[in-house]
């Protein structure tokens, strides 16, 4: 049904499929890796191993499929409630997988960007992650945005506080404050919003994942587990996006 393209893209065979109908910017909740695990019989961090390798499955499909961004939620500021073990098993999963993927995605055109707070994360980890956004910076083929110590709260709660602060110094006037300036001081700020998000796993929450930028967007929640989560399915889903009535909150004709 699918065939392949260039780095390992997936088009589409579908009758009326064009990639600039399309999403242009596609957010994943990557949801189900431990449930994946434990069906299994292996501990969560297999099915966390499992979903990282799944990730360059689906950066890979982009480029064929008409995406331009993709940002993925890896770790979110609710997920230090876990395990030590689970947290610091991931933690070294996201060291491993920076230091492993880096050339790659510098070779095949993707460009990395990570938005969240860097200030609970291990300086090594910030380093790899600094290193990585320069090393592929003069990239455009694919801009691939991890969310790391992600919580959409959290990121409208320090945007709030770095405009305060500009408007306490008299950088800012108050009344110039709209929705377009809190935009600016985002983590997401140099990113369009997302057109499609996609959840993985049966669950229909949003998870305080982008909840200003996704106020228009598109969703789809799948019963898939993240590591089942292929490359064919990742393209149906952006082929059915086309068909969507989007009227952002116009009438319909």
């Amino acid at each position: 049904m699918f065939s392949r393209k260039g780095i390992g893209g997936a088009a589409p065979d579908v009758p009326g499929f064009s990639a600039h109908k399309g999403p242009r910017h596609v957010a994943v909740i990557m949801d189900g890796n431990g449930r994946w695990a434990k069906a299994r019989g292996r501990p969560r961090l297999f099915g966390h191993h499992a979903g990282a390798k799944r990730v360059r499955e689906i950066v890979n499909a982009c480029p064929d499929l008409g995406v331009k961004y993709l940002t993925i939620f890896a770790f979110s500021t609710e997920n230090w409630k876990r395990t030590q073990t689970e947290v610091a098993g991931l933690m070294s999963l996201f060291r491993r997988y920076i230091t492993k993927e880096a050339r790659a995605l510098r070779d095949e055109g993707v460009r990395v960007r990570f938005i969240g707070d860097r200030m609970r994360l291990d300086a090594k980890l910030v380093a790899l992650m600094d290193d990585l956004e320069c090393f592929t910076e003069g990239n455009d083929r694919v801009h691939l945005t991890v969310a790391l110590n992600y919580g959409s709260r959290d990121e409208v709660s320090r945007a709030i506080k770095h405009l305060a602060e500009d408007v306490a110094s008299g950088n800012l006037d108050p009344a110039d404050v709209n929705e377009e300036t809190l935009t600016r001081y985002l983590d997401t700020k140099v990113l369009p919003d997302p057109d499609l998000v996609i959840r993985t796993s049966g669950e229909a929450r949003i998870s305080n994942f982008l909840l200003w930028q996704s106020a228009y967007a598109e969703y789809e929640f799948v019963d898939t587990l993240w590591p089942d989560f292929t490359e064919h399915i990742f393209a149906r889903i952006v082929s059915c996006y086309g068909a969507r009535d989007r009227r952002f909150g116009g009438a319909k004709p």
